[in-house]
């Protein structure tokens, strides 16, 4: 603790009502803590919403905090309870229907997961910003890709549960059993069906040439040209960008387009509406994105959406869709004036 007090004194200050040591006691782990509810839920906003959660029932419920596990590991059993009620609820959305001025072509799939929001750079861990136990198995950068973040809403919510608290966070088995009030046979049970779940992300993880490092001259060269073919509107420019398996897909719409062929169609449809577009770049989820506005008879641009580039080497191999509500997120505007 920054202020040289322990936790212990801290603990029993925020027992006896007092809520700035609950606060001081809590904080080091507030921002950790919604980045597991993100990978959890795979919503921003529904990440912000179950760390409040979390945060009012170690409030409430501190009384019965007996002091075995460290405060860092009952938060993570709290929250992690709180984001499987939220998956629950989740579970009960309804598709969104396309509502783009264009007929789209034939998806080449309807998504199994259309609930999907990406994740501000702000909150993206560097380094070592979260401590890991010895068993985790994921880098931190790869642990919020929009692709692992995507995997994890296929799996059953136990299986997520323990994938993340095991394979993400590095906690012992004995630990996860813990929080979930589980047996020991049931995790490890469910850590090997997860890990069996996520069999086809890894193998396309692996096939893949790794993505320049974030800010180098690498990224700096494939998003420009991505940033000049959308902006003329030239489809040839976007297509030799693409990677064969190109996969796009635009949550919380369940059109998905795999395989360049499949890419080009859609983005075919798209550019001849011969919208003039501009773009802003940012930052989602540790890859790079870009805001994209469109310009009205008015002469204001109107934002229209966020799209996430996922790159293979000098390629891109992903290209996801958001709508305009996640720009403020970004630090990005609603309209641009010219």
């Amino acid at each position: 603790m920054t202020s040289g007090v322990d936790s212990g004194e801290l603990t029993a200050r925020a027992r006896a009502g007092d809520n700035d040591a609950f606060r001081e006691l809590t904080e080091p782990f507030r921002w950790e803590l919604q980045v597991h509810c993100y990978r959890m839920l795979g919503s921003f906003q529904d990440a912000e919403d179950s760390l409040q959660e979390t945060l009012l029932a170690a409030w409430r419920g501190l009384a019965g905090y007996d002091g075995r596990a460290s405060i860092r590991t009952w938060l993570y059993r709290i929250a992690t309870n709180r984001c499987l009620n939220a998956r629950r609820s989740m579970s009960r959305r309804p598709v969104k229907e396309w509502d783009v001025a264009v007929e789209p072509p034939a998806p080449t799939r309807l998504g199994d997961v259309a609930w999907l929001q990406p994740l501000p750079e702000a909150l993206v861990p560097t380094g070592s910003d979260i401590p890991l136990g010895p068993e985790a198995r994921y880098e931190q950068s790869e642990s919020i890709s929009l692709a692992f973040v995507t995997a994890l809403q296929a799996l059953p919510q136990r299986q997520v549960a323990v994938l993340v608290l095991r394979d993400v966070l590095g906690f012992r088995a004995e630990e996860v059993a813990g929080m979930l009030d589980a047996t020991l046979d049931s995790v490890n049970s469910a850590l090997k069906r997860a890990r069996a779940g996520l069999r086809r992300y890894r193998e396309l993880s692996e096939d893949r040439q790794p993505a320049p490092s974030p800010g180098s001259p690498g990224e700096d060269v494939v998003t420009a040209r991505f940033v000049r073919a959308f902006e003329s509107n030239d489809i040839d420019a976007l297509v030799a960008l693409l990677t064969d398996d190109v996969f796009v897909s635009m949550p919380p719409l369940p059109f998905e387009y795999e395989g360049r062929d499949a890419a080009v169609r859609f983005w075919s449809a798209i550019f001849g509406m011969n919208r003039q577009v501009r773009v802003i770049p940012a930052r989602a989820n540790g890859q790079p994105a870009f805001g994209t506005y469109v310009r009205a008879p008015s002469g204001v641009r109107h934002g229209t959406g966020l799209i996430v580039l996922t790159l293979s080497g000098d390629q891109v191999c992903a290209m996801t869709r958001f709508d305009s509500s996640v720009l403020p997120w970004f630090g990005l505007p609603r309209a641009l004036l010219s």
